[in-house]
């Protein structure tokens, strides 16, 4: 990604990333990865079923990088591990809930105005003119 998405106020949403993983032939699935104590969605990723063993042996988040084709240790380079409390499955058993816990207080790439990772990938709003502003961090 780049900063020009990352950092803008510009609508620019991809409608066609579920279309891109699925010309691929990946067999995944999204999961929520949310805070277990505050209830905050921190991101959504995707799982296959490799990932998911992994996340649930090593009690960590563990997903799968659509864009690297490659299991992806949440945390790995970054520091910002996410400690794996439950996984939940919903009722079509075709989306999951990480529940997690931060082990540092940052979780997004992206960083604010304080150069410290985000808390939450979640950190705009949509407007009713169609334009993001920014969001206070909880």
């Amino acid at each position: 990604m780049s900063a020009a998405i990352e950092e803008n106020l510009e609508t620019a949403l991809d409608f066609d990333k579920i279309k891109q993983i699925a010309a691929l032939g990946q067999a995944v699935m999204p999961v929520v990865l949310q805070h277990v104590d505050n209830g905050r969605v921190l991101f959504v990723g995707y799982v296959n079923e490799l990932a998911l063993r992994t996340s649930l042996q090593e009690r960590i988040a563990v997903l799968w990088s659509t864009s690297r084709n490659e299991l992806w240790r949440k945390g790995a380079t970054s520091g910002d591990v996410l400690e794996l409390s439950e996984v939940r499955v919903n009722c079509e058993q075709n989306s999951l809930i990480y529940l997690v816990r931060p082990v540092n207080p940052g979780v997004c790439h992206t960083q604010g105005d304080d150069g410290v990772n985000r808390p939450s990938c979640y950190y705009r709003a949509i407007t009713k003119e169609f334009e993001l502003s920014f969001v206070a961090a909880d």
